[in-house]
């Protein structure tokens, strides 16, 4: 039996590419601190990679692939000395690249991080550059996943359940703040025929958004563990204009909501960013060095057997799950900064 081990499983996309490994029936082992339970059929291990023997209760195994999904260069450095195994599946990232549009796997690579553990977000894309070249000079297979951006049921971050949930839940026009209030509501508070909710969204319909299932990324990574694909591999979504991405959304949600288009310059001066963090938009930056993130070319995966489902699919699945979700969303705009600049625009 194929006996495949995923660094971390408990977590988003480890786990789930645990468990579709064993529901494929493979014999799967996950390593992890233990801070959330790892998917039913998974032989859980203890171990803390932050230590430097924290993959003592795997290393005398032999394993037929190793899934990872690490930042730190210090924690490849540490599986190609300690591990055993045939192959290795490590999950990249297309932030490897030099700003760009239209990548291939061919297309020049940011310098390498030279520490150990990378300590701020602008050491991501060189981080992930040394892990590659970590794996990739370790003598033995290995799959280079340079994944976009990732989503579906589980994303903590928000960036692909922003969208439908706020499609689901407008600002209605009757929000004491909201522009409309004043003007299409009469004293008695009777909503004004025709009166639509309007969400705000970039004034850049044609921006490139690129998003992947987590499901659907996690099934190519089980896929190349055991076909031992080697090289690098843009795996990602489809390139679809953010305009059809937010009417993707609001059919997800159900919604007759309006689209309130805001041009780029006036959602700045209201103090709105891009992509993620507090008062921002997920899916779309204003940026022309990275509008080639949602146009990478992803013909080698989708030749070794990557399949992406419709990304309207996407949103509607993973709607229950912001509105199940208790810990903050790390994007989007909140009901009162959502009023604040409709109000404001």
């Amino acid at each position: 039996m194929t006996r495949i081990l995923v660094l971390g499983g408990t977590a988003f996309l480890g786990r789930e590419v645990a468990r579709q490994a064993v529901t494929a029936g493979y014999d799967v082992t996950c390593l992890a601190r233990g801070s959330a339970p790892p998917p039913e059929g998974v032989m859980f291990v203890a171990g803390d990679r932050d230590e430097d023997d924290g993959l003592h209760a795997v290393a005398g195994h032999r394993w037929d692939a190793v899934v990872d999904v690490t930042l730190h260069p210090v924690h490849v450095h540490r599986a190609v000395r300690d591990l055993e195994t045939d192959h290795w599946v490590f999950v990249s990232t297309a932030n490897v690249y030099e700003p760009g549009a239209g990548l291939d796997e061919s297309a020049p690579l940011l310098e390498p991080f030279t520490g150990e553990r990378m300590s701020a977000m602008e050491e991501y894309g060189p981080a992930k550059v040394a892990c590659e070249e970590a794996y990739r000079q370790s003598g033995r297979t290995a799959t280079i996943a340079r994944a976009g951006l990732i989503g579906g049921p589980g994303d903590v971050s928000g960036r692909s359940g922003y969208w439908p949930w706020r499609f689901a839940h407008p600002v209605h026009p009757g929000h004491p703040m909201h522009p409309m209030h004043h003007h299409e509501y009469g004293e008695a508070g009777q909503r004004a025929e025709g009166a639509l909710p309007e969400v705000v969204v970039p004034d850049d319909p044609d921006y490139p958004t690129a998003l992947i299932d987590v499901r659907d990324l996690a099934g190519w990574l089980v896929r190349a563990a055991t076909e031992k694909l080697d090289g690098a591999y843009n795996v990602t979504g489809p390139t679809v204009p953010l305009g059809q991405a937010l009417a993707a959304a609001a059919e997800a949600a159900g919604s007759r909501a309006r689209p309130r288009p805001i041009p780029p310059a006036r959602l700045a001066e209201l103090g709105v960013s891009g992509w993620m963090g507090p008062a921002s938009l997920p899916l779309w930056i204003d940026d022309p060095a990275l509008r080639g993130f949602g146009t990478l070319d992803t013909r080698r995966a989708v030749g070794s057997g990557l399949v992406t489902r419709p990304l309207v699919e996407t949103f509607r699945d993973v709607l229950p799950f912001e509105e199940a979700r208790q810990d903050p969303r790390r994007c989007g705009l909140d009901d009162a900064d959502e009023a604040r600049v409709l109000r404001e625009a």
